[in-house]
C-alpha cells in the first residue's frame, strides 16, 4: 500500500481527534486537514494535490486563504503544537502525584509508539530533523516548542517535589531537560519502527532516574 494512503487512513492521536469534533467547515478544519497530510508526509514530500485533496479546497481557494504552502504549513504546525502542548499539560496533571503524571505521559508515548495504523511520531520532532537544520524559522519555532515542553515538565517536577513524589534534591531543569531529550527519542524510534522493543528499558531508566 502506497505510504500517503496509509497516512491518509491512519486514526490522529486521541487528543488531535477530540479537538476535530464535528463543526462547521472552516479554517481550522482545513489546517487540521492539511497538518495531517505535513505531519505525515513530512513537509518537502507533501504536493499541492495533497492538500486540495486533504482540505477540499480549490487551488484558488487555498491560495486566497492561506497563502504559499509556507505559510499554510506554518500555520498546520502551530496549529499541532498549541494542541499537543494543551495535552502535554493535561496529562502532566491527571493522576493523584505529579510523579505519576508524569509517567503516564510517558507511558502513552510508547504505547502511541507501538501502533502500526499510528506511523506519525512528533511533527515537532520530524520537522526538526527535516527542515530545522537548513531553515532558520523553524528552528527557531522547534526551539520555542522544545522549551514550552521542557517548561511544562520542569514545573510537573516542582508540583512533584511539594506533594512528596519526587525528590526534593533532584534538580528540576536539568530533569526536565533529560526528559525532553527522552521524549524526542521516543518519537524518533515510533516514526523510524527500528528498535520499538527497546522503547520500555528506555523509559525505566529515565523514570528511576526522576524518583
Amino acid at each position: 500500500m502506497d505510504y500517503a494512503v496509509q497516512i491518509g487512513q491512519a486514526p490522529l492521536p486521541k487528543w488531535m481527534t477530540e479537538m476535530a469534533r464535528p463543526r462547521e467547515f472552516n479554517e481550522k478544519q482545513a489546517l487540521l486537514q492539511a497538518m495531517r497530510v505535513f505531519w505525515g508526509k513530512g513537509y518537502e514530500a507533501t504536493s499541492l494535490a495533497d492538500l486540495l485533496a486533504a482540505t477540499g479546497l480549490s487551488k484558488s481557494s487555498l491560495y486566497e486563504t492561506f497563502g504559499s504552502k509556507r505559510e499554510l504549513f506554518l500555520n498546520a504546525f502551530e496549529l499541532y503544537r498549541e494542541e499537543r502542548m494543551r495535552s502535554l499539560r493535561r496529562y502532566l496533571t491527571s493522576q493523584p502525584t505529579s510523579y505519576a503524571s508524569i509517567e503516564a505521559f510517558f507511558r502513552m508515548v510508547v504505547e502511541q509508539a507501538r501502533e502500526e495504523d499510528r506511523p506519525f511520531g512528533c511533527m515537532s520532532c520530524n520537522e526538526a530533523i527535516e527542515l530545522s537544520p537548513h531553515d532558520a524559522e523553524v528552528q527557531q519555532i522547534i526551539e520555542r516548542d522544545f522549551v514550552g515542553i521542557e517548561n511544562a515538565l520542569a514545573d510537573a517536577i516542582e508540583r512533584g517535589k511539594q506533594d512528596g513524589s519526587i525528590p526534593p534534591s533532584k534538580d528540576s531543569r536539568k530533569m526536565a531537560r533529560a526528559l525532553t531529550v527522552t521524549h524526542q527519542g521516543l518519537q524518533v524510534m515510533a516514526r523510524s519502527r527500528v528498535g520499538l522493543e527497546r522503547l520500555d528499558d528506555a523509559l525505566s531508566v529515565i523514570l528511576d532516574a526522576v524518583r
